[in-house]
């Protein structure tokens, strides 16, 4: 059924592909959805179409592009089983599978926010007053709990030959080669996950930012999806942003956020490192950087303070 897959993907990226300060409401995605299938599709397949598993995907992917960019990690519990049982829609088409690797990377995200919902109380409630959100958990909160989550998760599958093969890249971008593991939290791994904002392969590029450090993407041919393409890109990116912050939690963060959501933070809350601005980054990111924390540790057992660039790339 290519006309549903291709429906997946266009509904996924009007949702998912606006700018960050747009409203969008479901109903403006239906209304484009259903504009776009009464040009394309026949009667038979609009009835198809406006099944209540469709509906579910396009409800799931608004309200997680929505908390994900949002400031509060813990509103992320709320979407946890919901995207369990999308997975298996995704995963039902050759064209959307993509996604369901993208989405499967990131339920780890919607489980550490549940724990955080079990485990920080909710503010006392006023009488005459909305309750109140429950607050950020402090960064060092953040670190303990990815550690001990990861702290027994064995190795991707795919892991070892791609580490073997990309540390070198790292190397030569004068970027530290324990680094490569950032594909694991980004992709698992497996160069097919798409985000449906249109990121790709192992070190999820946008586009953008892969035109920006020399690689081709277009639907005819896209290095983000190859191996060391990928890598050399990512790994220059993150040799910028570290050359910039002078920090690796803020060039991670950057890689997450973008780098013009960081600097504008740390203007803003005239801070100058990762822990004083992380509690307002979107919670997306608030989860990014400690999970790559735990994932060095867990992989190659340093932390982020123990990175160097390799002397060889210092002599380049």
């Amino acid at each position: 059924m290519l006309w549903l897959s291709t429906f997946f993907l266009w509904s996924i990226s009007c949702v998912l592909g606006q700018e960050r300060n747009e409203t969008i409401t479901l109903d403006d995605v239906l209304q484009s959805a259903e504009q776009w299938a009464q040009e394309n599709l026949d009667e038979d397949a609009l009835r198809v179409l406006k099944s209540a598993d469709q509906e579910k995907v396009k409800q799931l992917l608004a309200d997680l592009q929505r908390e994900l960019h949002g400031e509060y990690v813990i509103e992320l519990a709320g979407l946890k089983e919901t995207a369990k049982s999308v997975i298996p829609l995704l995963e039902n088409y050759e064209e959307t599978l993509p996604y369901a690797v993208w989405l499967k990377t990131r339920l780890d995200y919607l489980d550490v926010a549940d724990r955080f919902r079990l485990l920080i109380p909710p503010p006392k409630t006023e009488p005459g007053r909305p309750p109140k959100i429950i607050p950020n958990p402090p960064p060092q909160k953040e670190r303990d709990i990815w550690i001990t989550k990861l702290s027994e998760r064995p190795m991707p599958k795919a892991a070892q030959p791609y580490v073997t093969q990309l540390k070198p890249v790292f190397s030569a971008e004068r970027v530290p080669p324990e680094l490569v593991w950032l594909a694991e939290v980004e992709s698992s791994f497996d160069p097919r996950a798409r985000s449906p904002a249109g990121a790709a392969g192992l070190f999820q590029l946008t586009p953008a930012t892969a035109e920006r450090f020399g690689l081709k993407s277009s639907w005819l041919w896209d290095e983000r999806l190859k191996p060391e393409p990928s890598a050399h890109a990512a790994a220059r990116y993150l040799h910028y942003l570290h050359s910039r912050f002078g920090d690796w939690r803020l060039a991670l963060a950057a890689y997450n956020a973008g780098e013009g959501t960081v600097q504008e933070l740390l203007s803003r809350e005239k801070a100058h490192s990762y822990n004083e601005i992380a509690a307002h980054l979107p919670a997306e990111t608030q989860m990014y950087v400690p999970k790559i924390e735990a994932t060095l540790l867990r992989r190659e057992g340093l932390k982020l303070a123990d990175l160097h660039i390799p002397e060889s790339a210092h002599r380049k």
